[in-house]
């Protein structure tokens, strides 16, 4: 799975440009056996049949990821950018991405520090000072490489790590990605419909029409979750701890846990003594806020992988948290008939 993961994270895809991640996901998807298609937004459907009729069970992942778009050539050649998504300024100085189609390498950059009046020092430097050197002297050059509205990613690979852990970009959420191709592999009772979709981050906006078209009769969503236990930070704000299983969400700022969903996910941990914690913290949102609301209601419950220094070129997570929330979603689909 790590070479899996490995193709997901370092693939680019943006959200509103998700083509790269979602030419691996068709060719991944296809290969379980599952009838792949893409809809008008761009979302991956993957249906598995089920061996008998009955409900219809949606599990959700997010192909996008944060990111950022040219809005701007100056005359030196340098771009100015915009932001996709939530990113925190302050990790932006001196960072690699890579450009448009081609991957144009360029590195974010600033006026140099011995150049900063005092009072410039002490301040969060804001997106609108920086530009991204593609190192050219001229925007006539800059031109033949990049175009306004093309697509900037971090430039980061994966690398194993330390304890079994994983450093990359893009785990949020392509970890999640991950975790239903390999679901996938499996037969049901009932139809699984995983969708991998589009512009979570700017509005899980991929996962409101796929819930509206497909109309489940119960949605799970797999993600990648903050995780803050780290030195400084208070105990009862780490939201997630590394190591410690996959997180299962009571609530979050976008949705409320269907009660019994979420009751029955921590039994399936506890009977099958799978290592699992409950996300500590009222923090964050995903598809889940969309899918629950859509037509009639959807009783949704959300499980996600620890992952610190989210939103970032150098997010790490536990790959033993990653394979136990494999099994988990494995052993609660198998008990989804009867519910």
């Amino acid at each position: 799975m790590v070479e899996v993961l490995k193709r997901l994270t370092e693939a680019r895809g943006v959200a509103g440009n998700e083509d790269e991640v979602r030419e691996i996901i068709l060719e991944l998807a296809a290969q379980t056996g599952a009838e792949v298609s893409v809809d008008r937004m761009g979302n991956v459907i993957a249906r598995k049949p089920g061996l008998k009729t009955g409900k219809k069970v949606m599990l959700a992942a997010h192909m996008d990821e944060v990111g950022f778009i040219i809005s701007y050539i100056t005359d030196s050649g340098m771009l100015k950018f915009h932001t996709v998504g939530g990113i925190d300024q302050r990790l932006l100085l001196s960072k690699r991405v890579r450009i448009g189609k081609k991957g144009i390498p360029g590195v974010m950059g600033v006026k140099a520090i011995h150049l900063q009046e005092k009072d410039e020092r002490n301040k969060v430097i804001d997106q609108k000072q920086m530009v991204i050197d593609i190192g050219v002297h001229s925007k006539e050059e800059a031109q033949k490489l990049v175009e306004l509205g093309d697509y900037a990613c971090f430039d980061s690979n994966l690398v194993v790590f330390g304890d079994n852990k994983v450093k990359a970009k893009a785990l949020d959420d392509r970890v999640g990605c991950a975790v239903l191709l390999e679901l996938l592999k499996d037969t049901y009772d009932f139809d699984l419909i995983a969708c991998f979709t589009v512009q979570e981050e700017i509005g899980s906006r991929g996962g409101e029409v796929a819930a509206w078209h497909l109309k489940p009769d119960m949605g799970i969503v797999l993600e990648g979750t903050a995780c803050a236990d780290i030195p400084d930070v208070p105990e009862h704000m780490h939201i997630t701890k590394m190591g410690r299983g996959p997180a299962i969400s009571y609530m979050d700022r976008s949705s409320i846990a269907d009660p019994e969903l979420f009751r029955q996910m921590v039994k399936t941990a506890r009977e099958h003594s799978i290592p699992y914690q409950l996300k500590e913290n009222i923090a964050g949102g995903n598809d889940a806020g969309v899918i629950h609301k859509s037509r009639s209601g959807v009783p949704t419950v959300v499980v996600s992988v620890p992952c610190r220094y989210i939103h970032s070129p150098s997010s790490m997570m536990d790959l033993n948290d990653f394979n136990n929330t494999i099994r988990l979603m494995k052993e609660f689909l198998k008990g989804c008939e009867s519910r």
